[in-house]
């Protein structure tokens, strides 16, 4: 397996995508919104990747300036939903997501999902860190996503140039 496209860089801006929640409603995330956004997807939904969710979970901060939105978005209706509290589940439906940030896998036995990745967007609607697993077994590097979130939070002024 390969991606299909290459992913944007750090550093680059990113869009607003049209994506879809559990419900089929439409959303667009992604861009310059305000607050830090961390996307994750992958190409299966199961119980080790479930704990690896969950302890992300647990160390999002919520509420004020320092709020993050985390989306875990897969390419497809195939999956399920592990509802977690801090976590949206969106569904690429119109394939907008997987095109514009570089995710989805080409050839079997994922042909057409989305590879294991984490996105932190900054406030400023800029790629601010990603990690793309090689293994997709590996697990997210917690520890060094908890210190990207910090750094994307801290460094935005809101003011134009940092």
């Amino acid at each position: 397996m390969v991606l299909e496209d290459l992913p944007l860089d750090v550093g680059y801006a990113c869009e607003k995508v049209s994506i879809c929640d559990k419900n089929g409603k439409k959303l667009l995330i992604g861009g310059q919104n305000g607050k830090t956004q961390l996307f994750i997807t992958t190409p299966f939904v199961d119980e080790p990747f479930i704990e690896e969710l969950k302890i992300i979970n647990d160390i999002l901060p919520q509420g004020g300036e320092h709020e993050v939105t985390a989306s875990l978005i897969v390419a497809n209706n195939a999956h399920q939903n592990p509802a977690l509290d801090k976590f949206s589940f969106l569904i690429d439906k119109g394939e907008e997501f997987g095109d514009f940030y570089g995710v989805r896998l080409k050839g079997e036995p994922f042909n057409g999902e989305f590879t294991k990745a984490v996105i932190l967007v900054s406030k400023d609607g800029a790629i601010f860190y990603d990690e793309f697993l090689a293994n997709l077994d590996d697990k997210i590097n917690v520890d060094k996503l908890y210190r990207k979130i910090a750094a994307a939070q801290t460094c935005y002024t809101g003011k134009g140039c940092h």
